[in-house]
């Protein structure tokens, strides 16, 4: 009996409200992801700086 009684109370309870506050979850998705690439390029960059400097000069 408690199903029930949970199962009427989920299809007639209204829509939980969704708050209008932060980012979009695309825009979300776009700042991280510019983020990872960014921190990508200074790792690589920092690598090929490495290997520069240690290779030797002819």
């Amino acid at each position: 009996m408690r199903f029930l009684h949970l199962l009427v109370a989920a299809l007639v309870a209204p829509p939980p409200r969704r708050t209008q506050r932060g980012l979009s979850q695309s825009t979300e998705t776009a700042l991280l992801l510019g983020g990872a690439v960014t921190i990508a390029a200074i790792v690589v960059t920092a690598v090929i700086a490495y290997v520069n400097a240690k290779l030797p000069r002819p």
